[in-house]
């Protein structure tokens, strides 16, 4: 794993496989505990990208142990851990942004401790401000994370990324 800190509110990662993918999000998931605050992701990247291989990492990094499938049809993924209510949402099939109205989509997030959307451009005027973005492209061999803290609680967990980044 490489990084740069470009700017104090950006890291940049380029990651090499599935299980660094996976061994990243778990990072995350320890960045977001230590926030101890209500936190939103929003991943974006093309189909294929390793959106949900890096949910997959924060959930397992989060004390999850099932199966983590993509929401890609069900539209969210409930998930009940010691840190609270986590959910993730892919809204690639919506069809309309305004549909998010209609399944509660505010309520979950007034009531969990994380959650993470895939395709978030796909709910705009729906979705709120993220505390952290997270742009995922592919490289020849691997991955690129661009990672944008969005709020104060998204600084603080950027901060703790680069901490853990240097261990």
């Amino acid at each position: 794993m490489s990084s740069n800190s470009d700017i104090a509110d950006q890291l940049i990662v380029e990651l090499e496989g599935e299980q660094a993918m996976v061994d990243f999000g778990g990072k995350i998931s320890a960045a977001v505990a230590d926030v101890a605050q209500p936190i939103i992701i929003f991943l974006s990247g093309d189909l294929g990208a390793g959106k949900t291989t890096l949910s997959r990492g924060i959930l397992l990094g989060l004390g999850y142990r099932g199966s983590v499938k993509s929401p890609t049809y069900t539209l969210v993924e409930p998930y009940d851990l010691d840190i609270g209510k986590v959910y993730h949402f892919d809204l690639y099939r919506l069809f309309d942004p305004e549909e998010l109205e209609h399944i509660g989509f505010a309520d979950y997030l007034s009531g969990s401790q994380l959650s993470m959307i895939e395709w978030p451009e796909n709910g705009d005027g729906f979705t709120p401000q993220p505390d952290l973005a997270i742009n995922i492209s592919q490289l020849p061999n691997g991955r690129c994370l661009i990672i944008k803290a969005m709020s104060h609680n998204g600084e603080n967990c950027l901060q703790q990324l680069q901490l853990r980044g240097k261990k």
